[in-house]
């Protein structure tokens, strides 16, 4: 598989070089006639800022470590756009590159209606809140009553009694989602937004702190838990996540009453 990855990498290398003229990246035309269109090696390493027989060796195929820094700066150098930088990133074995715009909010919160009555959030990078609709109000609790720089899951997962209230497994959650988000911090980089709820985690919550000096980092399962309702009594959700092509950044958790009976109660807080 990293074979085919590594082809993949070559031949997207060669085919935007070929796409390129010199005038196109501020470059004069050189002396001599082009034997084939478009930049030619040394001119991608010039000016991406890389050793020719490096870039030869990537065109050629060769398993050689790329850093990210080196290719983005391909990227810039083979003036590639979001989607195609993306996709470079991807064949480098690189973390795509972090969405540039924000998130649709408005489009987020049509898609989050739509799957009512199964409760259902949007949440980007960090977790924010994006969208939720209003059976996750009424099963779980509303984001909305959070101040608006602490509308975030994991932030209310450690730090809202009223929502540990209705978790009986709320350990096993919490280390779950804890997890997830290590992951995308790690992926982050030095994000500020990061840094700034793990610094307020630390300092709100003693098992936040302790769990996250032990460097968890998990992958989402499927699971189904259980929330105790003060009314409704308990209701098992089927969890299930899925992203948006266009904003991968942005996660749908959407909640599906795992029984009948769990349907049938959930339709009773909705009225």
């Amino acid at each position: 598989m990293a074979e085919a990855r590594h082809g993949e990498l070559a031949a997207f290398l060669r085919a935007h070089r070929a796409r390129l003229r010199p005038a196109d990246v501020g470059l004069p035309p050189g002396p001599g006639r082009r034997r084939t269109p478009g930049l030619r090696r040394e001119e991608v390493a010039q000016l991406s800022g890389v050793g020719l027989t490096w870039y030869t060796w990537l065109e050629q195929g060769r398993r050689i470590p790329a850093s990210a820094q080196v290719v983005d700066a391909l990227a810039r150098a083979l003036r590639l756009d979001p989607d195609r930088h993306r996709h470079l990133r991807g064949l480098a074995g690189l973390p795509a590159v972090a969405a540039a715009v924000p998130l649709p909010a408005e489009r987020l919160q049509r898609l989050v209606d739509s799957v009512a009555p199964n409760p259902a959030a949007v949440y980007d990078a960090h977790y924010d809140y994006v969208a939720w609709n209003e059976p996750y109000v009424r099963v779980r609790h509303d984001p909305g009553r959070a101040a608006p720089g602490r509308r975030n899951w994991v932030w209310l997962l450690f730090t809202d009694a009223a929502v540990r209230a209705r978790m009986p497994g709320w350990e096993a959650a919490a280390r779950a989602v804890l997890g997830q988000f290590r992951a995308a911090a790690g992926q982050g980089g030095h994000d500020p937004r990061f840094a700034e709820l793990v610094a307020a985690l630390q300092a709100a919550s003693p098992q936040f702190r302790a769990w996250w000096a032990d460097y968890p980092v998990r992958e989402f399962r499927p699971a189904v838990i259980t929330v105790a309702h003060p009314q409704a009594g308990p209701i098992a959700l089927e969890l299930f996540q899925l992203r948006p092509a266009e904003h991968p950044d942005a996660l749908l958790v959407v909640q599906v009453p795992a029984t009948g009976d769990d349907r049938r109660r959930v339709g009773l807080l909705l009225g």
